[in-house]
């Protein structure tokens, strides 16, 4: 197992990992991806994109952005 990076090690705009094993979509309760180029965590099957603002994932889907 890979050693866990402390948040004040990770890149600010990134999310922690362990937080992304626990975060699913509040509207498919399927997993997300994370998109570092966008800074967003992806729900393909809901075909939307949360936002992540100060490190903080957005999981409303009002906020989030529609993929088409």
């Amino acid at each position: 197992m890979p050693p866990s990076i402390s948040s004040a090690e990770r890149p600010a705009n990134s999310v922690d990992p362990k937080l992304l094993e626990i975060l699913v979509c509040p509207l498919t309760k399927t997993t997300l991806e994370y998109d570092a180029a966008h800074n967003e965590l992806i729900s393909r099957q809901a075909r939307l994109a949360y936002p992540i603002r100060d490190g903080i994932p957005i999981m409303l889907p009002e906020e989030a952005r529609r993929l088409d």
